[in-house]
């Protein structure tokens, strides 16, 4: 398999789009389930870049993670449970898995089933007493950190406050139609179905999952019946348009697919969780503590249908906040995900008028068949032609919530913009080395360059973020840094390894697969991407860096190091050019109102996770709510006085490459989902000022270049 097509797009995430489902049922999987496990232990031993033995060690590590994986928030198990589980199982996991022997799985998931039912029956009794929030309590908003409950009691005091705090949230949330006790009745009665829903070949996919996790976060099992969604081959499919991960017991947006209905609302943002699903006109279904698979299939549907989610924001401090978002079903046109452009004029202070190119790439998508068709770098070039045609003064390349794709993509596309030379050295668990580089001398664009990033900025866009940075060929600018997913990974169909008689069917499907990271990513200059990512040579401030998104927020990541670098030729010098233009841009960031609500909002955000708690009084609650909205109605009344000269902005699609005349877009049409709301892209003006600086300065280092 040609390991540079398997980069990048993760599978741990659910694309939500129909299609006819398939794979095995339970009881084909039962009667492979040892030899899936045998297999997945030793590929996971051989072949794994760590190359790390499942050992005692690794059992321990294991069996933690299984144990938080059901119950991530420390709320059902006690320590007596898990110092229980501890003793039977903490050294014996691994020699278990390698036995095909499943039953520790089944039989701590057994007894997470019950307390949960047990709970359910407690918290049923709680509903009926009286709570009226009026003391000076407070309640943990997330327990992942703090201990197991140490017995019962501890638990039901836990418990009180906890079911206290739920029903706080749903009063302040005033929905008119339900009381909060009913509200929160239900969504345990759904959480104790979900639980029992759960299959014997669902509770194995899980406990193999965490297994493969606890190896590094990209390498993950899928049992047969949750191959279908992860596939992506189609280029039109009706649905909403999002992927979805799963956290902490809810479903999360990891994607918000370009020209999709979901991104077009302009009210959902990367990040935010799904609490409830509802059909239409119809009534919510909590979906907390639900299967993604599941989640999937309420959102799927016939086009023109509507579904209405109700979302926690991810920018919001407020626990009982939540916003309800009605999305129309569609056909998504995945041509949406194809590089685009703009065409920008804008005043400089001196008056003179400059133009600048905007080249937004969603992916890196590539020529799978070598047909000649469509890829990241041809489109990029074609592009490019036009705007080179239209004298432009600078360029952008966007890569915010560019999540990866094509490792060869990245290379050619990094080629476009140097010389020639090495682009990115990919090494497996031997230590052998592949260089991947530019071989031809052509350059299609050699003049001024920012590429704007991220911290959803990940993977095969890093390669390229980070060449045009180690080349001296480009400015970065955006959050402190990007993704930090420095690894490849493969997919390994586990039918083609166990024999297929084993299930009767004949399908192989049913044994399901294994994607495992086999290679890490190293820069030119030696050191990886991988956990820390590419740091921006100008740092915006950005309410992405308070969120717990990046390689360092996952488990179990792969560690970074350093190897030696290869020979490379910068393209520039550049002395103090990255201080000039810093320099300038946090004069400008300093007064600008926008950044001054990000930083306050930062500021804010970090206090609360700080705290990690929350009043339990509903008047103080109130109040703070209250300071929110007074503060939010402000800024919105400050933006309405401020005039803001508007650059003229002209769209620039690859289907409008050969037209005479461009079409005039505003510079307010920027996707909304570049941001947590449809508020000014505020990191989208300051780049095109930092862009203008760095132009005014490049005559001085085409000089100090050599070049004519």
């Amino acid at each position: 398999m040609n390991l540079i097509r398997c980069l990048a797009i993760s599978v741990a995430s659910i694309i939500v789009f129909t299609r006819a489902a398939r794979g095995a049922g339970d009881s084909d999987f039962k009667n492979i389930a040892p030899k899936v496990a045998q297999a997945v232990g030793e590929l996971l031993e051989k072949a794994h870049y760590s190359r790390r033995q499942l050992d005692d060690t690794l059992s321990k590590q294991l069996l933690k993670n299984y144990l938080e994986r059901l119950d991530y928030n420390h709320l059902f198990f006690t320590q007596d449970d898990v110092d229980g589980f501890s003793a039977k199982y903490a050294t014996t996991l691994d020699d278990c898995i390698m036995a095909g022997d499943l039953d520790p799985a089944a039989k701590i998931f057994e007894i997470y089933s019950k307390r949960l039912a047990d709970r359910v029956v407690k918290v049923k009794a709680l509903l009926a007493g009286r709570f009226d929030f009026s003391g000076t309590r407070s309640v943990e908003l997330k327990r992942g950190k703090s201990p197991w409950p140490k017995d019962e009691a501890e638990a039901d005091q836990i418990w009180r406050d906890h079911i206290e705090g739920e029903l706080l949230d749903r009063t302040l949330m005033d929905d008119k139609l339900e009381t909060p006790v009913k509200l929160v009745s239900r969504r345990y009665d759904q959480l104790l179905r979900n639980v029992h829903e759960q299959t014997n070949q669902d509770i194995i996919a899980g406990f193999l999952s965490t297994l493969c996790e606890t190896y590094d976060p990209h390498s993950e099992y899928l049992s047969g019946s949750q191959l279908d969604y992860f596939s992506i081959g189609s280029t039109h499919r009706v649905g909403i348009g999002m992927r979805l991960g799963a956290e902490e017991g809810h479903a999360v947006i990891r994607e918000l697919i370009p020209g999709g209905s979901a991104a077009e609302t302009g009210r959902l943002n990367v990040g935010d969780r799904i609490t409830a699903i509802a059909q239409g006109d119809g009534e919510f279904v909590e979906t907390v503590e639900t299967r993604l698979e599941k989640v999937v299939e309420m959102l799927r549907g016939k086009v023109d249908t509507v579904v209405r989610l109700r979302v926690f924001p991810i920018d919001s401090t407020d626990p009982s906040a939540r916003n309800v978002v009605e999305v129309t079903r569609k056909t998504v046109n995945l041509k949406e995900r194809e590089a685009k452009a703009e065409l920008i004029e804008r005043r400089r202070p001196d008056g003179k008028m400059e133009r600048i190119g905007w080249i937004t790439l969603p992916t890196f998508y590539a020529d799978m068949q070598r047909t000649g068709a469509k890829s990241t770098t041809k489109d990029t070039l074609v592009l490019l032609a036009r705007l080179t045609k239209e004298n432009i003064e600078g360029l952008v390349i966007d890569l915010r919530r560019n999540g990866g794709g094509s490792l060869e993509e990245a290379v050619n596309l990094t080629g476009l913009f140097i010389k020639s030379g090495p682009v990115v050295i990919c090494r497996d668990s031997t230590g052998r080395r592949l260089v991947l580089r530019d071989p031809d001398g052509n350059v299609a664009y050699d003049g001024p360059m920012v590429v704007l990033t991220n911290k959803l900025t990940a993977s095969a866009s890093e390669i390229f973020a980070a060449a045009l940075q180690d080349y001296h060929r480009a400015i970065t600018v955006g959050d402190h840094h990007t993704f930090g997913h420095g690894t490849v990974s493969t997919m390994v169909e586990l039918g083609n390894i166990i024999p297929r008689s084993l299930s009767g069917r004949g399908t192989g499907n049913e044994a399901g697969a294994l994607k495992l990271t086999i290679q890490k990513f190293y820069r030119v200059d030696g050191s990886t991407i991988q956990l820390q990512g590419v740091a921006s040579d100008i740092i915006l401030p950005s309410l992405w860096d308070q969120t717990a998104i990046g390689e360092m927020a996952l488990r179990d990541p792969l560690l970074n190091d350093e190897i030696g670098p290869v020979e490379y030729e910068k393209m520039a010098d550049r002395p103090g050019l990255i201080e000039k233009l810093r320099e300038r841009s946090a004069a400008r960031v300093s007064v600008d109102p926008e950044f001054t609500y990000i930083r306050e909002d930062n500021a804010s955000a970090k206090r609360r996770m700080a705290e990690n708690r929350v009043s339990l009084n509903e008047k103080v609650r109130r109040e703070e709510i209250a300071m929110e909205q007074a503060r939010e109605k402000a800024r919105t009344a400050a933006r309405a006085e401020r005039r803001v000269v508007e650059p003229k902005v002209y769209s620039l699609a690859l289907d409008d490459v050969d037209k005479p005349l461009l079409e005039k877009t505003r510079e307010t049409k920027a996707p909304p989902a570049h941001s947590y709301s449809s508020k000014r892209d505020s990191v989208r003006d300051e780049t095109l000022r930092i862009l203008a600086d760095l132009i005014e300065l490049w005559p001085a280092q085409k000089a100090r270049r050599g070049a004519p």
